[in-house]
């Protein structure tokens, strides 16, 4: 593969911060990033997060367009960090995740290994990646959705569970 999604996401965070603008889709991706799927990209430094952001159903035509779009976004725009400099670039690891379709979910019966969940509460939801570290229980990972999104009540949530490839 020409491009792998870890290496499209990086370049896609350089060619951001010198030129100012979007990477252009490339053209010599694999028929692999042709697919429409949703992604997460996430930014650590020295194992902590410095930036995550994705969607929970696809944006963009393509794979690689996801990529692209969501390592600018997690680089620049996740509300709880600065935009990441130029300078930071060599001391950090990205890693891609890509979704599987939502699956409606009635219980907890999960692993949170295995599994990631979204919860939606009217316009109110949240989502968290599957096998993170410090979230062993389904109970944990629904807490943690529940606070993300700001909803106050367990009443009239929706469930919905999603596997990821993840690359490193």
């Amino acid at each position: 593969m020409p491009h792998s999604t870890v290496n499209l996401a990086i370049e896609a965070v350089r060619y951001y911060l010198t030129n100012g603008k979007t990477l252009p889709s490339p053209e010599n991706l694999s028929s692999d990033f042709e697919e429409k799927a949703a992604v997460f990209v996430s930014i650590k430094e020295n194992k902590k997060l410095r930036g995550c952001i994705g969607s929970i159903t696809p944006k963009t035509s393509n794979l690689g367009n996801e990529i692209i779009l969501n390592a600018v976004k997690a680089a620049t725009k996740d509300p709880r960090f600065p935009p990441i400099s130029k300078l930071e670039l060599p001391n950090l690891t990205f890693s891609v995740d890509v979704l599987t379709p939502l699956e409606a979910i009635m219980d907890l019966s999960h692993n949170p290994k295995d599994f990631g969940l979204v919860i939606r509460q009217g316009k109110n939801s949240g989502l968290l990646l599957p096998d993170l570290e410090g979230v062993n229980t389904a109970k944990k990972q629904f807490e943690i959705c529940k606070k993300k999104a700001d909803i106050k009540t367990s009443v009239n949530i929706e469930m919905f569970r999603f596997q990821v490839k993840r690359y490193f």
